[in-house]
């Protein structure tokens, strides 16, 4: 066997053993993803003011919540095939300008995804699945 032929079999099998490393790390990267934080309802709770104020029309506000949506949508929390531009229902804010809750359609009625952004640290805190009633009701 000649000397080129050796060296071209030596970056050969060099390069797919590299190739076959960096799928591995690939695979163990998607694999241990993270999935969105779902909160208690004790730290839910905790972000509720006696008033929330209703500031769904006020548009330039509200937080961009699209990669979370993204990630609500890969751990199968919402449906993949939602039609986005109607999914906010409604989105509320306390008085003290603490947390936003972003309430967001699924496919059950008066079934939602809340999702509680920290507006001082301009964090998502994480999501709630709620049954509404009136914990947004106007007193």
């Amino acid at each position: 066997m000649s000397i080129d032929k050796l060296i071209h079999l030596h970056f050969l099998s060099l390069y797919i053993i590299v190739l076959i490393i960096f799928m591995i790390v690939l695979y163990i990267k998607m694999k241990n993803k993270k999935a969105p934080k779902k909160l208690t309802e004790e730290k839910y709770k905790s972000t509720l003011n006696d008033k929330m104020v209703d500031t769904t029309s006020e548009e330039k506000s509200m937080f961009n919540i699209w990669p979370f949506v993204n990630q609500l949508k890969r751990a199968q929390i919402l449906p993949k095939k939602i039609n986005e531009s109607r999914l906010i229902f409604q989105t509320y804010k306390d008085t003290n300008n603490h947390f936003e809750h972003i309430l967001l359609h699924t496919e059950k009625e008066n079934h939602y995804v809340v999702i509680v952004v920290n507006l001082i640290k301009n964090k998502i805190k994480g999501y709630f699945p709620l049954e509404l009633k009136n914990e947004y009701s106007k007193k």
